[in-house]
């Protein structure tokens, strides 16, 4: 594998996410807290550079993240859309696991969205693009949950292990 490493930003804050709401294919935009946390992504990216590959979910979160961090050109990436939650969009896990009190999208998945099958076999793609395309270093913008379920599918390990990692709105992992 050509794949050397894979640095992982979730996008800014929204108001979907500071109230904890599941949102996947509804696109809304950042807080002024997430733009003033994107802005700050851009040194340490740049300290981390140089990318051969830059990514991004089409969602406008995601891409806006992308563009205050200072990558004004990332290449928008389908398979990096946030994991479908189907009739859980726009809930909190609290009120889901009022239905379900174990109820974890990486275990569960949801109904009506994207099952964890689908999900794996979506990011275990990107990694197979990405490395066909012979990236050593690549930069992604995009959601907590497929980002989670990216990192566990590289580790190679199975999805539900993705309950076990976090990533804060704003946040950088590199997996290396």
């Amino acid at each position: 594998m050509n794949l050397e490493s894979i640095t992982l930003v979730r996008h800014g804050m929204t108001e979907w996410a500071s109230s904890g709401r599941h949102t996947s294919v509804t696109d809304v935009e950042l807080t002024a807290e997430g733009r003033k946390d994107a802005q700050a992504l851009r040194d340490p990216l740049m300290a981390m550079g140089p990318f051969d590959g830059v990514y991004s979910s089409p969602k406008l979160r995601a891409l806006r993240t992308a563009l205050l961090a200072g990558y004004a050109v990332p290449e928008l990436s389908p398979g990096l859309r946030e994991w479908g939650y189907g009739r859980y969009e726009g809930l909190t896990t609290a009120e889901i696991r009022g239905r379900i009190p174990t109820w974890n999208i990486f275990r569960c998945g949801a109904p009506g969205g994207e099952s964890l099958d689908a999900v794996s076999a979506r990011c275990d793609e990107l990694l197979r693009e990405w490395d066909e395309k012979g990236h050593r270093h690549v930069l992604c913008f995009a959601h907590g949950d497929i980002l989670r379920a990216l990192a566990t599918r590289w580790l190679g390990l199975e999805l539900r292990f993705g309950e076990h990692l976090h990533l804060d709105p704003g946040s950088i992992s590199r997996l290396g």
